[in-house]
């Protein structure tokens, strides 16, 4: 089947982050698909393919993100098998807070066609760099924002948690409208369970052109519900304990390591014996 899908990630920075294999896909696409949140991004994807489409129509006020979703998933399904070369260009990673294009890719493969996903430099990637948080230090826990206050999840606040989209907290509506206040108290009652109400967080936003400045805004947690937040807001908080020692474990792990090298010397030794006494000199 002639037709294909290539869902790929334009990165945060415009032009700046966009891989010479992601922009080929898209310079030799038949359609490209922009999953990219502004205009602005949008006319510049359109100086690199003939026939650029948008998705952001398709978002509705009242109307669900998920069937928002389907719709996004229809439009590049009906160019693919119209036998076209499809390509899905999303803002960041287009596998990360990118529902359509997992479904999207999904969807191609069982129905018979060639599909993939080429990964790009995502919005957790350059809070990294921004922030100088290296997530192999303390571990690190990353939550929607909703699904963290509608689900029993487990927070361990040695490590860093990471929270997305807390502007939509407690949406029930699956919607594009912001939540307000009292949702967002809800939510620092439910990480006042692990953290103090003074506790040191960061909105972070990165920047998105040259132009833009990255948002790095230090608050206590208590002052959450009236900070402003925008849909790419992400809420940041370091560890508020520090990592408690597993004894048990380690004690475990010393008794192995001791007969590893119990058993390694055995073997040496066995390789610097003496011929036995049923060998025959010569």
């Amino acid at each position: 089947m002639s037709g294909s899908l290539t869902c790929v990630g334009t990165g945060i920075l415009l032009g700046g982050h966009l891989s010479p294999l992601a922009q080929s896909h898209i310079e030799q696409a038949d359609v490209v698909f922009s999953g990219m949140s502004d205009g602005f991004t949008e006319q510049w994807a359109l100086g690199m393919a003939a026939d650029v489409r948008s998705l952001q129509s398709l978002y509705g006020e009242g109307k669900s993100r998920n069937t928002t979703y389907d719709d996004m998933v229809n439009a590049m399904l009906d160019e693919v098998r119209q036998g076209k070369k499809v390509v899905g260009a999303f803002y960041g990673h287009p596998g990360i807070f990118a529902k359509a294009s997992h479904l999207a890719v999904i969807k191609a493969r069982q129905e018979g066609f060639d599909a993939q996903m080429i990964p790009g430099i995502s919005a957790e990637a350059c809070l990294y760099a921004d922030l100088g948080l290296d997530p192999g230090k303390t571990g690190c826990q990353h939550f929607e924002t909703t699904q963290l206050m509608l689900y029993q999840r487990r927070i361990d606040p040695s490590a860093l948690l990471i929270l997305w989209q807390p502007a939509l907290a407690g949406d029930l509506a699956m919607g594009i409208r912001t939540t307000g206040r009292a949702e967002r108290q809800l939510l620092v009652e439910l990480l006042s369970q692990d953290y103090p109400l003074d506790h040191e967080c960061i909105l972070y936003e990165a920047a998105t052109t040259a132009l833009h400045d990255t948002r790095m805004e230090r608050i206590v947690l208590s002052e959450l519900p009236f900070a402003r937040l925008e849909l790419h807001t992400t809420l940041v908080l370091p560890p508020s304990q520090r990592l408690k020692p597993n004894q048990g474990m380690r004690e475990q792990l010393q008794a192995l390591a001791v007969r590893s090298e119990f058993e390694r010397q055995k073997d040496n030794s066995a390789e610097l014996l003496p011929f036995s006494k049923n060998t025959v000199s010569l």
